[in-house]
């Protein structure tokens, strides 16, 4: 039988992680590592031998909030998959999350349908944003980007990244290396200020790099 995804939860209300911590317990294949009731405290508890696949982050809590929390991670311990459970869906604090890189984003109010699913994409290693994210994410992309600034293999991978391609997939595609693709995708994360494959995404579509038509 396969381990347990381990599951972490951080957030400062010890009856709100209860109800989670006995929700991640009844779904297969996962189970609560640790909880937290901040970031100070997750920081403390996180060790070789006591860490996470998955972290349900909250974003207001006391010492240490989500935001600080999340960056902390992405550059400790950048393998931690982060999904945020928040009260908040206003765009600042949302996009602030996902520019960090949180592969997830859900309500306390989602149904637990919902968050098994994000749980299991998560887990997958894919992404999990309900359609508010989205909306906050186009509309962060209004402002207008100049094209021309890309050069043509990275509007390449600009277009296969949108499709259903894995990256390796794509390497094999562009006739690269995935070391070569892995640097066009960081390039286009530094030019376009984007954390993630969705944002890439949603700057082709918003572009006209791909059409959806």
């Amino acid at each position: 039988m396969d381990a347990p995804i381990q599951i972490a939860l951080v957030d400062d209300h010890r009856l709100f992680r209860s109800g989670i911590a006995a929700l991640v317990n009844n779904f297969q294949k996962y189970s609560v590592l640790f909880e937290a009731g901040d970031g100070e405290e997750m920081m403390r508890k996180i060790n070789p031998k006591l860490k996470p696949d998955i972290i349900l982050l909250d974003i207001n809590m006391p010492k240490m909030d989500g935001i600080t929390a999340a960056r902390w991670l992405r550059n400790s311990h950048p393998d931690i998959r982060i999904i945020v459970l928040s009260m908040y869906e206003d765009a600042e604090k949302v996009l602030a999350m996902v520019r960090i890189g949180v592969r997830g984003y859900l309500l306390k109010d989602s149904e637990p349908e919902e968050f098994e699913n994000a749980l299991f994409k998560v887990a997958q290693n894919e992404i999990y944003y309900p359609p508010f994210v989205t909306r906050h994410l186009i509309h962060d992309f209004n402002t207008a980007f100049d094209i021309s600034k890309l050069n043509n293999r990275e509007i390449e991978f600009l277009r296969l990244a949108s499709t259903e391609l894995t990256y390796k997939e794509i390497a094999n595609h562009m006739c690269v290396s995935s070391r070569t693709v892995d640097g066009y995708r960081d390039a286009l994360f530094e030019k376009l200020q984007i954390k993630s494959r969705i944002g890439l995404v949603l700057f082709a579509i918003k572009n006209k790099v791909i059409d959806i038509g």
